[in-house]
């Protein structure tokens, strides 16, 4: 596995998310390792969000902040079941060491693939 590039999820044909790194290998177990928290499995999070309807971001104190919707059971039980399914997903990669290159790639590649988790919205 090459250190440094831009990395695919998939289940099946459907591709559902597309990220970039500077370390490959160390980002993965960050989307999917049981411990991982809410800041460090953003796909996970996301894959939460959608499953149970928590769709919109807030950044206000509350029920639809990141750390709001951790405290719900019903989003807890979510966040685990979707690093458990982030884990079964393929994964793929390519070696991209220059970061400029790295936001291009990630872009392109998450609009020609239609990537459903992808949001590249500013905040």
């Amino acid at each position: 596995m090459p250190l440094s590039g831009v990395y695919l999820f998939s289940e099946g044909t459907t591709h559902l998310y597309v990220g970039r790194s500077n370390n490959l290998r160390s980002r993965h177990g960050r989307h999917c390792r049981p411990g991982a928290t809410h800041r460090q499995a953003a796909f996970a999070f996301q894959l939460a969000r959608h499953q149970t309807g928590f769709k919109e971001a807030s950044y206000k104190p509350g029920s639809g902040s990141r750390a709001g919707l951790m405290e719900m059971p019903e989003f807890q039980e979510a966040f685990v079941s979707a690093k458990a399914r982030i884990r079964r997903m393929d994964y793929r990669y390519v070696a991209e060491h220059d970061q400029t290159c790295q936001a291009l790639l990630e872009i392109y590649c998450s609009v020609a693939l239609a990537t459903p988790f992808n949001d590249f919205g500013t905040h």
